[in-house]
């Protein structure tokens, strides 16, 4: 599962009003090589809940996004390397997102059926 995925996700359990940001319980995490692609980056990133990705690429080990960002970081070459080794390149192989509101955890191997 791509923190992309993981980015646009929210928990749709009946009731659940506050179901994202899901938190991350990595066990397994992979880096699977994607070709770089900076305009793909640049349009993306303002569809991107940034804290969601910033905290779930923390849970997963990567510690290289910066706290805050805006648009005027799409121009640094840095920046988009590490905004696309998070988003597309980082897996989550096995583990869990679990909803913010219930507790509810849900496994990747039932993730990766969605």
């Amino acid at each position: 599962m791509r923190l992309l995925t993981h980015n646009m996700q929210a928990c749709n359990i009946k009731g659940v009003t506050n179901g994202f940001p899901f938190r991350v319980e990595a066990e397994e995490v992979m880096e699977k090589q994607v070709d770089f692609n900076a305009d793909f980056l640049r349009n993306l990133f303002p569809k991107i809940e940034w804290k969601a990705l910033v905290e779930a690429s923390r849970a997963m080990g990567y510690h290289e996004l910066p706290d805050e960002a805006d648009s005027s970081l799409l121009d640094s070459d840095d920046f988009l390397q590490k905004f696309h080794r998070a988003l597309p390149q980082l897996h989550l192989e096995e583990g869990a997102f679990v909803c913010p509101e219930t507790g509810r955890k849900f496994p990747t191997a039932l993730i990766k059926c969605i």
